[in-house]
């Protein structure tokens, strides 16, 4: 849908640019000559609202003016810099909620025209720990956000609910990393004293976050996605692709079931929520259940 959006917001911005640039170069200087030969042949003087009558342009000519400008900086601004999405499940809890309206900076990876795709102009590269969006590599009309794990070159084990990361080495090292242990320190039951879900701290390499464990799911292993040369747990990341897991381990659909994310699937950083709602409504309520039953201004601001 995201796909379809912009190519359609493209040809609008292309078509009423053409008739912007029309009017101002062509049609506007025309219209003034037909005021210049009808004040010359004509012997009385003409009202101020008939002269505006004669040069004012057709309707569709200036609605199509009237919105270039808007249109232009919608473009532009949701093609390369910020972009707005609605988190669509709870894979990435406790960090976004179901009902989290994000804005994803489409700048820091690189720019990419809003059609095909295709980057232009290089500007940075996901760390570790990093939230993106990116289109799902299992079906690319489809978008998802997650958190980068491992980088290019990276080895990654999931293995008893904790993290092993084992850093790319290049020739050029003199000793290469080994596997260290992605730190996840309790700090409460989720929901209740009843509950097996818990909410950890997360220290990875260079951010530090939150995540949701339960205790109770068994590891589905068998499901991983497997890589040749490696063990069902083991993941290494090739080169020009990203590893991304949900902070919500144990109900997310991520890299450990499906591979690897390329470069060219991502969309950008998110990096803020700027609005959030609840949807609570009931199966036997009046209202649908896409419409809000509260606003949660708390969760406002900046994405760790």
């Amino acid at each position: 849908m995201a796909v379809y959006f912009s190519i359609f917001l493209v040809i609008i911005t292309v078509v009423t640019g053409i008739v912007w640039v029309a009017n101002k170069f062509y049609l506007a200087p025309q219209r003034q000559l037909k005021l210049q030969a009808v004040l010359e042949q004509s012997d009385k003087v003409l009202s101020d609202t008939e002269k505006e009558k004669l040069v004012e342009p057709t309707a569709m000519v200036d609605t199509a003016v009237q919105i270039f400008p808007v249109i232009a900086f919608v473009l532009i601004l949701r093609s390369f810099l910020y972009e707005p999405f609605q988190i669509p499940s709870g894979s990435m809890m406790p960090t976004l909620l179901d009902g989290d309206f994000i804005l994803v900076n489409k700048f820091n990876y690189g720019l990419r025209d809003p059609v095909v795709r295709n980057k232009f102009f290089e500007n940075g590269l996901p760390e570790r720990g990093d939230v993106v969006v990116f289109k799902y590599p299992v079906n690319p009309q489809i978008d998802y956000i997650k958190r980068v794990i491992g980088l290019p070159g990276d080895r990654v084990i999931y293995r008893n609910k904790s993290i092993y990361i084992k850093p790319a080495c290049s020739q050029s090292d003199e000793k290469c990393p080994e596997y260290q242990q992605v730190a996840q320190n309790f700090v409460e039951k989720y929901e209740d004293e009843s509950s097996d879900l818990g909410r950890f701290v997360s220290e990875m390499p260079n951010q530090t976050h939150e995540i949701l464990i339960d205790a109770n799911t068994l590891p589905r292993t068998m499901h991983y996605f497997k890589q040749q040369g490696t063990q069902r747990d083991e993941f290494v990341v090739p080169k020009g692709q990203y590893f991304v897991m949900g902070d919500n381990r144990d109900n997310s659909l991520d890299g450990r079931f499906w591979g690897f994310v390329p470069e060219d699937n991502l969309v950008g950083q998110a990096v803020a929520i700027w609005m959030s709602f609840d949807f609570d409504n009931d199966a036997d309520s009046f209202f649908p259940s896409w419409i809000p039953t509260g606003v949660r201004l708390e969760r406002i601001g900046g994405i760790e």
